[in-house]
């Protein structure tokens, strides 16, 4: 039986299209409305909702919390303090990414990690001898992602603390009754926080931002929105830019953090000063450059987009929502050199933009490739030009409250 997430009571009834997909066996919405711009422009332009809740969720506390979590993740969780929260990633032996979440930092012993894809049984093959209590929590807690310019006002409207935190802070308070954790964090690349609510008051603390939200566009959003939003904002997605290691079935399929663009989590590998799982490999891809791929945005020529169709006598297309598959990628000779990974038309850009893997020598910004397209079930070919990640990067997302 298809779960549903502590918040769906109250979501389902303003979604009018009833469009879902399986997230971890709970509902997911795709889309609540006819269009997923509107959706879109909400986030971008005021304020949208999303339930993320169907995200694995691992309080690991004890006194060996953060010799633990050091041990497994990609991310240097030393100089991650009380009240902070960071985008990390885990790898399997031979340096190959697994998983991403995000790490919570509540206190010197007492962290919440949040997972896309199950990873306890996992986790907990890396914990023998270590004295922590590593508990999955999933089922505890619904979690809301309140994005857009217009995020702070709404949910300050509940609770001073948005006025008072940085760029991936986190603090509690109540809202609506409950005992809420508030973070500044989100997969949309704008201003916007995430709210971890006990299961129990979801619907309480649910109703309570919906209120508060009245008068600033505030609307929800399916996946087919944060597809888009995510996009723009350089972010990777499991399944789309990369294959959890353990479930590939071959090297093709699987990438380094390197590869993935994530290289700026590496520090101290190099030097041997930080050990984790895979470490060692990823060591020995950076000394001895045998990286395959590197990540970078692309940007579609928009006069080479349009002649190409009008020469067909189409209008050129313009369609913001994804594509569902890989797109190669050639150099001036014809010659395969990478592939986009995600692609779409941006509404807020109004440019064609994709996240690709090239070969590190193509990666420069400005480099020029070739992208292939069809077109009346023909092959062509359309120039682009590699860019930096992210597209879209507002001053607020970061800025100080």
């Amino acid at each position: 039986m298809v779960a549903t997430t502590p918040f769906h009571e109250r979501l389902s009834t303003l979604n009018d299209q009833h469009l879902y997909t399986h997230w971890q066996g709970h509902l997911s919405a795709l889309r609540y409305s006819h269009a997923p711009k509107h959706e879109y422009f909400a986030v971008r332009n005021s304020v949208g909702i999303f339930d993320t809740s169907p995200l694995f969720k691992y309080r690991v506390s004890g006194p060996d919390a953060e010799r633990f979590l050091s041990r497994v993740l990609v991310r240097n969780i030393a100089i991650l303090g009380p009240g902070r929260a960071a985008y990390t990633l885990w790898c399997d032996d031979r340096g190959y990414v697994m998983e991403d979440g995000v790490l919570f930092r509540h206190g010197d012993d007492d962290f919440l990690l949040t997972s896309a894809r199950p990873a306890l049984a996992w986790l907990r093959r890396h914990s023998d001898g270590l004295k922590l209590d590593l508990v999955d929590v999933s089922e505890e807690f619904g979690m809301l992602a309140v994005q857009g310019p217009r995020s702070r006002t709404v949910l300050g409207a509940l609770t001073d603390v948005v006025n008072q935190l940085g760029y991936f802070d986190l603090a509690t308070d109540q809202i609506a009754g409950g005992e809420v954790t508030v973070s500044r964090t989100g997969y949309t690349g704008d201003l916007g926080f995430e709210l971890t609510v006990p299961r129990e008051k979801c619907l309480d603390v649910l109703d309570a931002v919906l209120a508060a939200g009245q008068g600033h566009g505030l609307r929800p959003f399916g996946e087919i929105a944060l597809n888009m939003l995510r996009i723009e904002a350089g972010l990777p997605l499991v399944d789309v830019e990369w294959t959890d290691s353990t479930l590939a079935w071959n090297d093709e399929q699987r990438v380094t953090p390197t590869e993935l663009g994530m290289g700026w989590m590496l520090k101290g590998v190099r030097e041997g000063t930080r050990r984790f799982v895979g470490s060692g490999s990823i060591r020995r891809e950076l000394e001895e450059g045998t990286s395959r791929w590197a990540t970078t945005g692309i940007v579609l020529d928009w006069q080479d987009w349009n002649r190409l169709h009008r020469d067909a006598g189409l209008f050129p297309v313009k369609d913001e929502v994804p594509l569902s598959w890989e797109s190669w990628l050639r150099d001036d000779d014809g010659e395969q050199i990478g592939y986009a990974t995600s692609f779409m038309y941006s509404p807020a850009l109004q440019r064609h933009i994709g996240i690709a893997r090239v070969r590190p020598d193509l990666a420069e910004p400005g480099t020029t490739v070739h992208m292939e397209t069809t077109i009346l079930h023909a092959t062509e070919t359309v120039r682009a030009q590699t860019a930096p990640l992210p597209f879209f990067n507002p001053e607020r997302k970061a800025a100080k409250p």
